[in-house]
């Protein structure tokens, strides 16, 4: 019986268990998926609780996807790029093993079309936490040209910028201010990997002020990987302007999948994930 769960600070909006317990139900295992909110004074104490527990796996949130890193054995290439990990397998030997699915997540949920047209492009990113980070690698790998990190503090977003600049040398990555953020004109995408907009944390609010929203052109695209709610002020502004948007949960459902196949070997149904996540959803 497979045993697995989620670390992080607050949990009691997310869906993970409500769609791993659907990918074990669509492959016919037997399996538990289980929330463990974990603040970061508690990591401790937690890694060593799964690793004695029978627990196979878990993933990672906010606010450690950064600070578990310092209990991996190893880590996969991504996750090495990113400096941070939401996967962890548990080996044989109770050792840890890294990886981070949040890059595949993020892009899986871009389509095809959207693909090509921010290739080149100058994107926008909000935050500079572990979300952040893969974002960044996210974007890098679809050859965006520019990306622009707006956070509130830059000297603790200076180290995300310098390893994503050393690994990405061909993109050009900046860290500015959040509160010079004042027009979006130029930027093909905006990316909220902030917690604000979030159910139990900061809900009904948006990360930027309308004002700054509606400066972004037409063909402009806003990606909130925040999913519950689905539908964020942030997202909710910008189809009042007529902007495309993305909302966070395809990329949470690709990466619990991909999540999934690390810890089973297995693939599950994406659909039935994503349906058993909408049946719950309160938006």
């Amino acid at each position: 019986m497979y045993k697995f769960g989620l670390i992080g600070y607050p949990l009691s909006h997310s869906m993970s268990k409500i769609i791993q317990e659907a990918a074990f139900k669509s492959l016919g295992l037997e399996g538990s998926y289980e929330i463990l909110e974990t603040k970061q004074e508690d990591l401790i104490s937690r890694v060593k609780f799964l690793r004695t527990q029978g627990y196979q796996g878990f993933n990672v949130t906010i606010p450690l996807k950064v600070p578990i890193t310092l209990f991996l054995s190893g880590v996969d290439n991504i996750a090495n790029v990113a400096g941070c990990a939401n996967t962890i397998k548990i080996m044989e030997d109770s050792s840890l093993f890294g990886y981070n699915t949040d890059v595949f997540g993020f892009v899986e949920a871009i389509d095809e079309e959207l693909r090509s047209k921010i290739k080149g492009s100058r994107v926008a990113v909000l935050g500079n936490g572990g979300a952040a980070r893969a974002v960044g690698v996210g974007l890098s790998v679809l050859k965006v040209k520019n990306i622009d990190f707006y956070v509130r503090n830059i000297i603790n977003a200076s180290e995300m910028v310098n390893v994503l600049r050393r690994n990405f040398p061909d993109v050009n990555m900046n860290c500015y201010q959040i509160e010079s953020l004042k027009e979006l004109s130029s930027y093909k995408m905006l990316v909220n990997t902030t917690p604000i907009g979030m159910r139990s944390k900061a809900m009904g609010i948006s990360p930027i002020d309308e004002e700054v929203v509606k400066t972004m052109s037409g063909e402009s695209v806003v990606y909130d990987i925040v999913y519950n709610p689905m539908k964020t002020e942030l997202i909710k502004t910008a189809r009042k302007y007529g902007l495309k948007t993305i909302c966070g949960l395809d990329m949470l459902i690709y990466q619990g999948a991909k999540a999934f196949e690390i810890w089973t070997g297995k693939k599950p149904d994406i659909l039935k994930m994503k349906l058993a996540a909408l049946e719950e959803m309160v938006d």
